[in-house]
């Protein structure tokens, strides 16, 4: 936006400090609206989606999956990274076959989520998915997800009693109950 331009930071160099088989890093030295210089990490990722799946009976379909980083077992929605050329919509649908052996009949595209402003370029593209038909989970060599349905109301509850933690899961809680809401 043209009204932001006094906040702007311009680059001067970018260094790839970190190749990985995900996530890149980058070290970059920018001009700061003074004119001075400063150096800024940050984490290149791929981008990814986020499916908020609703049962029939209106209980959400969640995962719970071990997460390395932080070494416990995180109750989250289904999601994963945007394979090369790969659209938001075809990795949503891709996803929650493989995590879940679920189908959708219906999917409807909510936004997109910046989820760590501060250090990463990553975008999360959101979807409801409805009408949903049970099939085969097709996980991933390496990948262990176990699949539980819960209530809007559980979901709540488990984020103010701190079972859930996940910052793309709570931001979907809230989507989830804005659109079933209404609005």
């Amino acid at each position: 936006m043209t009204e932001d331009l006094h906040l702007a930071e311009h680059p001067i160099e970018s260094v790839r400090v970190f190749d990985g088989n995900l996530l890149h890093i980058n070290r970059d030295t920018v001009r700061l609206p003074d004119d001075s210089l400063a150096t800024r990490e940050y984490v290149v990722h791929p981008g990814a989606v986020m499916i908020l799946p609703v049962l029939p009976d209106g209980r959400i379909l969640m995962e719970r999956q071990y997460r390395y980083p932080l070494h416990r077992v995180f109750i989250e929605f289904p999601a994963g990274k945007l394979d090369e050329n790969e659209g938001p919509l075809a990795c949503g649908q891709r996803e929650l076959l493989e995590e879940t052996g679920y189908t959708a009949e219906s999917w409807d595209y909510l936004g997109v989520i910046h989820p760590l402003i501060s250090y990463t370029n990553e975008e999360i593209h959101v979807f409801l998915a409805q009408g949903l038909k049970a099939g085969e989970a097709q996980l991933d060599e390496g990948e262990f997800v176990e699949c539980i349905a819960m209530t809007l109301d559980e979901l709540t509850a488990a984020v103010l009693d701190g079972r859930i933690t996940d910052g793309k899961t709570i931001s979907g809680i809230f989507w989830l109950q804005q659109k079933l809401a209404g609005r």
